[in-house]
């Protein structure tokens, strides 16, 4: 590593990670913070387990449609203003899910319908937000960064669990406070942070390396080079437009597993609060138990990523992981010891959250320029289909067989595939090396 590149990253990662670690804190915690909310809110709205499953992943349908064209959005308006309108929408309906008594009594709706009318919403307004962020990392990290950087960005999906599920246990208890519900009150609060960055975003974001003031007029540069120099060995290699992205079997192969991975976070995560709250324990040690896997999760994330980086390996290390968080499923479905069952969850977590950040650096190998933008979202959209597919198997199996076991198995067994089909696709890692290996002037 050369000077400039030591300082150029080193103030990249230290005005961006952070921040944009905190931005997607919120947002995760906006989008599953109805699976602790489902502790008082199913008998308040009167949801069986299969409608709230419904609604709770009704959200992806609405983020699977309209992923794409929010992330060609962001492409062509830059990420600043795209991501703060995004977040404006997401705060202001993920707030709206307090108002669903009230919201049903005007509009004659159900309370059923009123919640996936919702869920639907917040999926339209979050669309775009994820796969617009790892597109933004493409044009600030070079490939050889990317697993580590990712991996700390992705990190704030556990961490959102680790500090979220203790909060969530205690706005609970805040039942009859101004006349609302616990449940409602976590709405509320929860969602007011996703208000106040939109508005950080604006002033704080930088769209492109080439209006970032604060780097230095040698440090752009080098920076420029280097990001347009990995894009034309990309594009040599693998050039193709917008549609041909979303059209390349790479890319909905590689959504496949996308899939699998999003399926074992989204169907058992909705879910766990549940799960735990029946071994007999309040709302509140709920939070502090549910949050222990997604700690153990958070430092699998930080330091696998890291060790992919290293090595330069990224195809085992994806397979390695799917298999720890399919085989941790498994376990947790041979034991009904709340002990056991809560260090399967965390061995299976490890891998859950550990695959994600080896991941994106699959298709960001080869894509590049509004193909990335396109192929990214279309991985993102079709593989956050599971978000749907995974708690509507776990709410339908818990109502039909009175367990959850059938849904968790079903769930690894999409986990296994992902495995299997990483293993089988490959990764050409002359890719990310090639740019570095042949020393480019700026230098």
């Amino acid at each position: 590593m050369t000077e400039i590149e030591g300082r150029t990253i080193g103030k990249v990662m230290a005005r961006l990670v952070p921040f944009l670690i905190i931005c997607y804190f919120v947002a995760y915690l906006d989008r599953v913070n109805v699976g602790f909310a489902k502790l008082t809110m199913n008998k308040a709205l009167d949801l069986t387990e299969t409608m709230y499953g419904f609604g709770s992943g009704i959200f992806f349908v609405a983020y699977f449609i309209f992923e794409v064209p929010s992330n060609l959005f962001l492409e062509k308006f830059g990420a600043r203003r795209w991501i703060a309108r995004i977040m404006i929408t997401w705060g202001i309906l993920s707030g709206s899910m307090a108002a669903i008594p009230y919201l049903s009594a005007a509009t004659g709706m159900s309370g059923e319908y009123t919640f996936y009318t919702i869920r639907v919403l917040l999926g339209i307004a979050e669309a775009g937000f994820f796969p617009g962020i790892i597109f933004f990392l493409t044009l600030w990290f070079p490939n050889v960064y990317r697993g580590r950087i990712i991996g700390m960005f992705m990190a704030a999906i556990p961490m959102s669990s680790v500090l979220g599920a203790p909060l969530s246990g205690y706005l609970l208890g805040m039942d009859g406070i101004a006349g609302l519900a616990g449940w409602q009150w976590l709405y509320i609060v929860e969602a007011a942070p996703a208000l106040v960055l939109a508005v950080v975003v604006l002033n704080y974001l930088t769209d492109r390396p080439a209006d970032a003031h604060w780097l230095q007029q040698d440090e752009r540069t080098w920076l420029a080079n280097r990001l347009s120099s990995e894009q034309t060995h990309r594009e040599s290699v693998h050039g193709m437009s917008a549609l041909q992205a979303l059209l390349n079997p790479r890319v909905l192969a590689l959504a496949m597993v996308y899939f699998g991975a999003v399926a074992s976070n989204y169907g058992i995560g909705f879910f766990l609060p549940t799960i735990v709250k029946a071994f007999g324990l309040s709302n509140a040690t709920t939070g502090w138990v549910v949050a222990i896997p997604y700690a153990v999760g958070a430092a699998g994330m930080i330091w696998w990523s890291k060790r992919s980086d290293v090595k330069l390996e990224r195809r085992n290390h994806a397979a390695i992981a799917l298999g720890v968080a399919a085989a941790g499923i498994v376990l947790a479905t041979l034991t009904e010891d709340p002990l056991m069952k809560m260090m399967a969850f965390s061995f299976s977590a490890f891998g859950v959250f550990a695959v994600l950040p080896v991941f994106w650096t699959l298709p960001t190998a080869f894509l590049s320029g509004p193909a990335a933008a396109a192929g990214i979202a279309a991985i993102n959209s079709i593989g956050n289909l599971s978000g749907f597919a995974g708690p509507f198997a776990m709410g339908a199996i818990k109502d039909s067989t009175g367990s959850f076991n059938g849904g968790l198995l079903l769930i690894a067994a999409f986990v296994v595939l992902a495995m299997v089909i990483v293993l089988l696709l490959g990764h050409d890692t002359s890719l990310e090396k090639a740019p570095v290996a042949n020393k480019m002037a700026a230098d």
